[in-house]
């Protein structure tokens, strides 16, 4: 038994391995989007031939290669144990999507069950002839099907991969990052899809693309015979993808129309991106050395005149006297200053489940004449980063994180309103990857969303450009431009259409290094609300409602295809 299973599933791991690598290195960095567009039928068609718990196995493998990769910046956190803990433990449970996308295609398409090789006599025993073997017989019956049930097949597959990627985004939480979608946010005419169906719109075109190309290939090298049928399998797919990215075209080219005849105002943003290593953050020695790097930067920034001061999420030595010092400098006809910053609210009835003083991650403004309207209180936490899961039932977990009782949530989107009249939808951190979340935060009067991260963290990594893929395709979805200031890239601006207008050291690479950038962002724009904004995320939720439904039915003719008395075909 052993060694039929090495022989059955240790040959496709190789495969497997592949596809995982494929798409993890879709994503930035390095960030060769054309790898999407082959890595899910790599991942797929190496499965033919694979039963039920086979195809989970090797589809976990996959997952589990592609994470490990993906999420690899997670070790760069400064707390080795923990950082090395977190990175495997959440790739082993986002490779479980993976190997589920395999395991429930298998079900749907096969009914779980393996091909059968019609020339055996006894195909169960024919199986220890080895895995590529049973592959060439799998392939064989795919191959062989009738064009429509292909086309089908592959049409709930590739809904299939966008249904799980939207319970990645809501389980437990939630951890939406980099769907294969973001792979694509360089490409501005195919990702405007996200303004209607979500970024899950783009996964589900390029999952598609890449399933019908790979099926093309297998039934032309598979069915020589069959001249011209392969390119069946690759036309509806390839129409709808030149379909997208000439409306998507069309769509660019009319925002950058509607702003040249515009004309609109501009606000003058004064970004300050400091680079202070996390570490230094929270040692009170170096105190006094951060907050004069960050005022130092604050100084130049201020010399070019902007209406706002910027700074991104963390702690730069921020003490009441540094405070005062700041508000000296920004002077009493200066600009309007945004900052990120613990705020604590002391509320009755403290016990030891519930403080006396609770604490948030938030974003403050002070405008110019010294007001200071509600600070926006961050409403997504980081789980084990901000807040301890499951405290007041296993307490002990506060001791092995170094955040004590962490942050509470704040309980809605806030918006603030600039002295130069631009309102601007603050979020904070990771808030950003979240598609579902940030739509609340976009009100009809927001002319940017303003991002306030810091990615310290995570050193000079590949979770900077990850992080700011994902955030891009808010802008796209809602139909705002996208403002992020962090403390150690990527900086900058983005328009409604994802373009990026003016990025922190972007033109030499060097996105990690302090520095100031003043940005003039369009405000008044004519705003038309987007079908996302609008319907939210129908289009997930409804191939989620299609693949239960396909998989269902797949259950209940297996079940009555494995009662007695009921023919075999």
């Amino acid at each position: 038994m052993t060694s039929a299973w090495i022989n059955r599933e240790t040959q496709r791991y190789p495969v497997a391995v592949l596809a995982g690598l494929a798409g993890a290195l879709a994503h930035p960095t390095p960030g060769w989007a054309g790898l999407a567009w082959i890595a899910p039928a790599i991942l797929w068609f190496g499965a033919c031939g694979l039963r039920g718990p086979e195809g989970f196995r090797y589809g976990y493998v996959a997952g589990l290669v592609h994470f490990l990769v993906l999420l690899r910046w997670m070790r760069h956190i400064p707390f080795p144990v923990g950082a090395y803990t977190g990175w495997v433990a959440l790739s082993a449970y986002c490779a479980l999507f993976p190997a589920l996308w395999i395991r429930l295609g298998l079900q749907i398409t096969q009914g779980g069950s393996q091909p059968v090789d019609p020339s055996a006599d006894h195909p169960l025993t024919d199986r220890r002839t080895g895995s590529w073997h049973d592959w060439l017989f799998g392939a064989r019956a795919y191959a062989r099907q009738p064009w429509p049930l292909r086309a089908s097949q592959l049409l709930t597959l590739a809904l299939g991969w966008v249904a799980l990627e939207y319970l990645r985004s809501h389980l437990l939480s939630g951890f939406p990052w980099a769907p294969l979608g973001v792979s694509q946010w360089r490409q501005l005419p195919l990702i405007q899809l996200a303004s209607v169906t979500g970024v899950y719109g783009v996964s589900f075109l390029v999952c598609w693309s890449s399933l019908a190309l790979g099926g093309a290939f297998l039934s032309m090298g598979l069915r020589p015979e069959s001249r011209w049928n392969w390119t069946a399998e690759a036309r509806l797919p390839l129409l709808v993808t030149l379909m997208v990215m000439g409306w998507g075209f069309w769509e660019v080219m009319g925002y950058r129309r509607l702003e040249r005849q515009a004309n609109p105002e501009t606000v003058r943003l004064g970004l300050v991106q400091p680079s202070v290593p996390q570490t230094l953050q929270w040692d009170p020695d170096e105190q006094g050395r951060t907050f004069t790097k960050i005022e130092s930067l604050s100084r130049q920034a201020l010399a070019l005149e902007p209406e706002v001061l910027i700074w991104p999420e963390g702690a730069f030595g921020l003490t009441d006297t540094n405070y005062a010092r700041m508000v000296a400098l920004l002077g009493k006809n200066g600009p309007d200053w945004i900052l990120g910053a613990d705020d604590s609210v002391t509320r009755e009835g403290g016990s030891g489940d519930r403080p006396a003083v609770a604490r948030y991650n938030a974003a403050f403004l002070r405008r110019a004449d010294g007001s200071m309207p509600p600070a926006y209180w961050k409403r997504r936490l980081v789980p084990f980063g901000e807040y301890v899961p499951l405290a007041r039932w296993l307490p002990f977990l506060k001791w092995i994180t170094p955040i004590g009782d962490g942050f509470e949530s704040g309980d809605r989107p806030w918006t603030f309103r600039l002295t130069g009249g631009a309102t601007v939808a603050p979020v904070i951190c990771f808030e950003d990857v979240f598609p579902h979340g940030i739509r609340d935060h976009v009100r009809p009067e927001v002319d940017f969303i303003l991002g306030l991260t810091n990615d310290g963290w995570f050193a000079e990594s590949a979770a900077q450009w990850q992080h700011t893929a994902s955030a891009v395709f808010r802008s796209v979805e809602n139909g705002v431009a996208l403002v992020r200031v962090c403390n150690n890239g990527l900086t900058g601006w983005w328009d409604a259409c994802g373009t990026p207008r003016d990025v922190l050291g972007d033109s030499t690479g060097q996105v990690y290094a302090p520095g100031i950038l003043l940005a003039t962002v369009p405000i008044g724009l004519p705003h038309t609300e987007t079908p996302y904004h609008r319907h939210g995320d129908v289009f997930a939720q409804g191939s989620l409602a299609l693949v239960a439904w396909r998989l269902l039915r797949s259950l209940r003719r297996q079940s009555i295809g494995s009662e007695p008395g009921t023919p075999q075909g």
